[in-house]
């Protein structure tokens, strides 16, 4: 996994009110959970640019008054009007024990279907799954140079070494749908096989 660095400081007061008096500050209140006890810290609202406004998932290294975690982002809040982060939670992991996280999906090779004038259409974004940090690929690769028009690769078409899929095996990755031009070529080259047969039909003498 990418790693991406976070320093924190420990809250004196945990509270609603405490809480708003950070957030006017600049500051996102943070609880760092999944170890013997919860630690509650703030750090710096632009400091989240890098992890909350990207695809990838990062193995996060956290430090909060000199004390170093790994951890992975589990959750975040918004405004609902203004969307300005308001919390973020997150987990703590260790090297000997599985993590479940979501990692971006990104594809390689051309596709024969969008060649005939198909449409690729991502459906999901990302997928989530479960192994040991060092298991833990930067993304999930989906090759498509075999994708047909009307064929598609699902979650139970996946496979990475040493990780559990947790998304629903039955769910649609990526797929190759007919667009309008496809159609009418797929129409023409079966008329015209039609009409081969038909040709070839007539010319064979009867017994």
């Amino acid at each position: 996994m990418k790693t991406v660095s976070l320093s924190g400081s420990l809250r004196e007061n945990v509270g609603k009110k405490d809480a708003k008096a950070l957030r006017n500050a600049g500051k996102v209140p943070c609880v760092l959970y999944g170890g013997k006890e919860q630690i509650h810290f703030t750090a710096d609202a632009a400091s989240f640019k890098p992890i909350i406004f990207t695809p990838d998932t990062f193995l996060i290294k956290i430090d909060v008054d000199g004390k170093k975690y790994d951890a992975v982002l589990q959750d975040v809040q918004y405004h609902p009007l203004s969307d300005k982060l308001l919390h973020a939670d997150f987990l703590l992991v260790t090297e000997n024990k599985p993590v479940a996280v979501y990692l971006p999906v990104k594809y390689q090779g051309t596709s024969p279907g969008v060649i005939r004038g198909g449409k690729l259409k991502l459906k999901m974004t990302k997928v989530r799954l479960k192994g040991l940090l060092k298991d833990i690929p930067d993304h999930i690769m989906v090759d498509i140079s075999k994708l047909q028009i009307g064929q598609s690769i699902k979650v139970r078409d996946l496979s990475i070494e040493n990780i559990t899929l947790l998304s629903p095996a039955s769910a649609v990755v990526i797929d190759v749908k007919t667009a309008r031009g496809a159609a009418i070529e797929g129409e023409e080259e079966q008329e015209a096989k039609s009409a081969a047969e038909d040709s070839e039909s007539e010319e064979t003498p009867k017994e």
